[in-house]
């Protein structure tokens, strides 16, 4: 890093006590922009090459303003959860004067490498609509800090501040603020769902879920989702069709849906029924008790995408349901009792009368397996700060477990670590090695079953988008379930299978535990990363080799592929369009295991 002492003094003094962690400052609003802040620099960081901080002081070149961002530095991470105080303009002629998040990426944007103007006030807006909306969760949750009694819907609820390595993790643009507090699970949201009925000329369905060894199919199918006196009368032969209230509003303004409206083959019943509600993922609504979770099509920007099911993926999740019942859960759950998918085993949807589909009426069926007394969080909602008191549930946990047994956060987290590895990743890459099939199981597709101390217990994967079927392996999984990946699309080939895999599941959801463990102040990440590498040896070549190449290449690469969040999002690209290896940007990072 190049920088003067001047320079350096004029880094701003913190606004609270340098202790006080800025994403717990009283002010809400201050809080969210620190997080934004945080968020973009992190991001810029891991996304470009920005030389590593010099006494405690971060710099950030800007060539194209002129200037340079100088930050001080509270965390310095190896994985890049690094912990940042409110940054300056270098030369400032206000010295010290914090800049704010907006400012952040306006700044940003014209460093960036083949953005265009266009690209930058896109940016720009959704972080400001990310922190406005940041804002409200805090307060929210400051006010009303009491969670759920199901565990799971609060586990899913806690994720206030979002993706800490996104730039605009909060973003909602097309939501008014009575439809956030409807919709958000951050401000505990719950709606009834709004019903369509649909012409059996038009209705496309496919399901592999059994009850009793029998199928449950078509009109039979949103039966299970509801109590019969809370669905609404169909005319003859039309079946139930649930949607979010946002997206049926919307869909009326679309031609091909305005169509089958005036043809009367596709009917408005209106909302109806007790409320459900959000999960993590906005559009994913779940009720307690209720057999069976609902995957919505939801037509808003939602991080890189907007939130509509695409028919590919409904046809996904049913192969790899029926691919599993085929005798592989039965060897994986043999070899890893607890583990295994949750399952979205059926789906409803529109076509036109010419047969083609109509976006953003699809419904994925999606298994319910959690009871509400089960401790099961998702890996972001576990390592999430909260806003109505320090630290997150992680935090907690270890330091819970620390005070009952006498011994140091750090031994604690120690000995915590090495089960997580065992209850998660180990079956995760007997799932590759074995069957061929890389799971995107970042943070918050990962589930974690914590028995009563709060120690790692099991694990679940979900996402119906998420599935990887290694091409080197296509004869042996056809084999196991003829004509698999026809109409799914879900065949790549090894190395985009093997890039994904090591962002996912490695940089996104080992390597973001162990930064959330060190940014906590909870363990040294140096140390967790020796036990990572302890972990991976023995997988490549211990007594319980596993056949994945995962990690055989975590440890002998000196870089690894990585999602570029920012520059995904400054290049307007959405996740869930076009082919599966051109979908996002990616760079290339140092890999921290590597010696």
């Amino acid at each position: 890093m190049s920088g003067t002492p001047g320079d350096q003094e004029t880094v701003p003094r913190q606004q609270v006590p340098a202790r006080t962690d800025p994403l717990a400052h009283p002010d809400p609003h201050t809080a969210a922009q620190a997080a934004a802040v945080e968020n973009l620099l992190r991001c810029w960081l891991r996304e470009t090459d920005v030389p590593g901080p010099e006494h405690g002081v971060l710099r950030v070149p800007l060539p194209a303003s002129g200037t340079a961002l100088l930050v001080p530095v509270r965390h310095w991470s190896p994985t890049g959860w690094h912990r940042f105080g409110a940054p300056c303009l270098a030369g400032a002629p206000q010295p010290g004067r914090p800049v704010d998040a907006v400012t952040v990426a306006a700044l940003l944007a014209r460093e960036a490498p083949g953005a265009t103007a266009a690209d930058a006030v896109d940016l720009v807006a959704r972080v400001a609509d990310s922190v406005r909306r940041t804002t409200v969760f805090i307060g929210d949750r400051r006010e009303q800090p009491a969670d759920a009694p199901d565990l799971f819907l609060a586990a899913e609820q806690a994720l206030v501040h979002g993706h800490p390595l996104h730039p605009t993790p909060k973003s909602r643009e097309g939501l008014t603020e009575s439809e956030l507090r409807r919709y958000s699970p951050e401000l505990r949201g719950s709606f009834p769902l709004h019903w369509m009925a649909v012409a059996p000329s038009v209705l496309r369905t496919d399901s592999a879920w059994t009850e009793r060894g029998r199928p449950v199919t078509g009109p039979q199918l949103t039966a299970r989702l509801a109590p019969q006196s809370e669905l609404p009368d169909l005319p003859d032969g039309y079946a139930a069709l649930p949607l979010h209230p946002w997206q049926a509003q919307e869909i009326r303004r679309r031609p091909e849906a305005e169509a089958l409206l005036a043809a009367g083959l596709l009917r408005d019943l209106g909302p109806r029924g007790l409320p459900w509600c959000p999960t993590s993922s906005v559009r994913t609504v779940h009720r307690t008790a209720a057999p069976a979770m609902l995957k919505l099509s939801l037509g808003l920007h939602i991080t890189n995408s907007r939130r509509e099911n695409l028919r590919k993926e409904l046809h996904r999740g049913v192969e790899v349901h029926r691919l599993l019942r085929r005798g592989l859960a039965a060897r994986w759950q043999a070899a890893h009792p607890g583990f295994d998918i949750v399952r979205d085993p059926a789906w409803l949807a529109v076509d036109g009368p010419d047969g083609t589909p109509v976006r953003g009426l699809d419904v994925v069926v999606r298994h319910n397996p959690f009871r509400p007394r089960d401790d099961v969080s998702c890996v972001a909602g576990l390592v999430a700060p909260r806003a109505h008191t320090p630290g997150s549930r992680l935090a907690g946990i270890i330091h819970g477990l620390a005070a009952r047994t006498g011994r140091s956060p750090g031994a604690v987290a120690a000995e915590w670590f090495p089960h997580y590895l065992e209850q998660i990743v180990r079956p995760v890459l007997w799932l590759d090695g074995e069957a061929g099939i890389a799971l995107e199981a970042h943070q918050q597709n990962t589930l974690l079953l914590l028995d009563a101390d709060g120690r790692p217990a099991g694990g679940r994967y979900r996402d119906n988008q998420g599935y990887y079927f290694r091409e080197s392996r296509r004869a042996e999984l056809d084999a196991r379930l003829p004509g698999l990946g026809e109409r799914s699309d879900t065949f790549v080939s090894d190395e985009v299978a093997d890039e994904r895999l090591a962002y996912y599941l490695a940089i996104n959801n080992v390597f973001g535990l162990v930064g959330a463990f060190g940014s906590q102040r909870l363990a040294d990440e140096g140390l967790l990363l020796d036990a990572f590498r302890r972990f991976l040896r023995e997988a490549a070549a211990g007594p319980r080799r596993m056949r994945s190449s995962l990690p055989g290449r975590l440890l002998d690469s000196p870089v690894l592929r990585c999602k570029a969040n920012l520059l995904t999002r400054m290049r307007g690209l959405d996740e869930l369009v076009g082919p599966v290896d051109t979908q996002s940007v990616y760079v290339t990072l140092p890999n921290p295991l590597h010696r």
